[in-house]
């Protein structure tokens, strides 16, 4: 058995100088957040490492919408998933299509069209926030989850379209030629060649669009209003209209809220690097 190196063994001890407190900074927060959720409210604000009297009927609370913030909690949940899977399947659908014209049918012009949406990420998705409000109210979708829909898929499918691009030129060509002269027309080559080889990629490109999605604040506070229409996040930030805020719903609220991206995380985690990174390196 070979033994490391000092010079491996002083890079080792250097990656866990540096990641031992990045990984701690990281949890910090959400270990505040998880003490805040199994702390009655009149322990919420002791100071403590760990509550007193720790409890679960926060949760309760929250699942069963027994307060006034929480009266439409899973209806809130209910469309931050529809909108966030919309957002996914949409994202998936425009960058699938458009990368697969650029890169394997060659379209005129196509390259252009990819460093236009490319561009768009110069100006920041916030100042875009107004121009987008209008826009969604002179064709009456305002208060529609179509508007956020919308207005996500915009956000997401430019860097969608680069990154499987980027993948789909890795592709050997000579599956393309070899399928056209089995008969395989521009669809089929698309369904039976393509996507099956871009699977990873495309996982982790929807991944990305549903999470992006899922977290989206601004955009949900700007175009939809009514409560039984917002998404959960905005429902979250109603919680600081009051006076005496309930902490310790918000904290609950939001360790919920947090569980389904992290599960989809570690679900598709082996997809994600490989996928977002595919054609980074030139072969």
């Amino acid at each position: 058995m070979k033994l490391p190196t000092l010079r491996e063994v002083g890079t080792e001890a250097k990656l866990l100088l540096i990641g031992i407190p990045v990984f701690i900074w990281t949890m910090i927060p959400i270990y505040h957040m998880f003490v805040f959720a199994i702390s009655p409210k009149e322990d919420a604000f002791t100071g403590k490492l760990w509550p007193t009297h720790p409890t679960l009927h926060n949760f309760s609370i929250v699942f069963h919408q027994q307060h006034y913030f929480l009266r439409d909690f899973w209806i809130q949940f209910w469309n931050s998933t529809v909108i966030a899977l919309a957002v996914g399947a949409l994202t998936l659908f425009v960058a699938t299509a458009a990368a697969f014209s650029i890169s394997r049918l060659r379209v005129p012009g196509g390259r252009a069209v990819m460093n236009m949406a490319l561009f768009t990420y110069f100006i920041p998705a916030a100042f875009l926030a107004v121009p987008m409000y209008r826009t969604m109210g002179t064709y009456g979708l305002l208060n529609n989850h179509w508007s956020l829909i919308l207005a996500m898929v915009t956000i997401a499918a430019p860097y969608a379209i680069w990154v499987l691009k980027q993948a789909s030129d890795k592709l050997p060509v000579e599956l393309d030629e070899a399928a056209t002269m089995d008969g395989a027309t521009t669809l089929q080559l698309f369904r039976l060649v393509y996507v099956p080889l871009m699977m990873p990629s495309l996982v982790a490109v929807g991944t990305y669009a549903i999470l992006l999605a899922w977290n989206e604040y601004l955009y949900a506070f700007l175009l939809l209003s009514k409560d039984t229409d917002i998404t959960l996040p905005v429902a979250l930030g109603n919680f600081l209209a009051a006076d005496d805020s309930p902490w310790e719903l918000l904290m609950t609220t939001g360790f919920i809220y947090a569980l389904p991206p992290a599960a989809i995380y570690y679900a598709f985690k082996r997809y994600m690097v490989g996928g977002l990174t595919a054609g980074a390196v030139k072969s």
